[in-house]
């Protein structure tokens, strides 16, 4: 089974065309003023286009409110939302409902306890990212390059549909595939020069990082069933 890469924090031409070419199935632009990967709803809608209908297109917000999700929505056109804030559950369901769109509702880890926080949306949101709760001290609540200790997936329930992120690179995305599982994944600072730099041959890095981990996982099944 070939996993699902989502490529975030794009902002130029070129990255969105490389992101795509390599496979990326889901693409996220991030509305958020204090990350190094904001970018403006119509320049986001200008890059969106190019790639539309090619893979998934993902409002990243933080808290957003009413009127900043209006104009999101309105110069994206957005296949989902990804709420990377506070939401609580009655927000998750408002916004489905005012936007008519799938929600994917994000989780910070760090340790067992945080994953009881998903209980209450289990049935509101459409599917979950994990990503690793931010350093002391800094001001975004991803895009950090750290990781979690992915053996705390071990207890979820296996028909949950999640989406891993935090600090996945080329070097390391192998393991976290091999111990959750997980089939779908998220990278941004993993596959940058600078922060908010998308550097397009660790983005091919990280694709073929990828390709071999579902490589050598299909050949270990394959040995598994004779």
């Amino acid at each position: 089974m070939k996993t699902e890469v989502k490529i975030c924090g794009l902002k130029t031409a070129e990255a969105v065309d490389r992101a795509v070419a390599l496979g990326a199935r889901y693409t996220g632009f991030i509305f958020f003023p204090k990350s190094p990967r904001n970018i403006e709803p119509d320049d986001a809608g200008r890059l969106a286009d190019r790639i539309r209908g090619k893979a998934k297109i993902v409002a990243v917000t933080v808290d957003a409110s009413n009127d900043d999700l209006d104009e999101i929505v309105s110069a994206l056109s957005p296949d989902i939302l990804q709420l990377h804030g506070n939401e609580s559950p009655e927000r998750v369901l408002t916004v489905k409902a005012v936007y008519g769109l799938p929600v994917i509702k994000v989780l910070s880890i760090r340790e067992a306890d945080d994953l009881r926080r998903i209980d209450p949306y289990i049935g509101i949101a459409d599917s979950f990212l994990f990503d690793a709760k931010a350093p002391k001290g800094s001001e975004l609540p991803g895009g950090n390059g750290v990781s979690f200790d992915w053996h705390l997936l071990d207890t979820l329930d296996g028909s949950l549909d999640y989406m891993l992120s935090g600090g996945l690179n080329a070097e390391n995305v192998a393991e976290a595939l091999a111990l959750t599982g997980a089939k779908a994944i998220d990278t941004s600072s993993g596959v940058e020069s600078a922060p908010g730099v998308k550097d397009l041959g660790r983005m091919e890095e990280f694709f073929d990082a990828v390709a071999r981990a579902d490589a050598d996982m299909a050949e270990a099944l394959a040995g598994r069933s004779k």
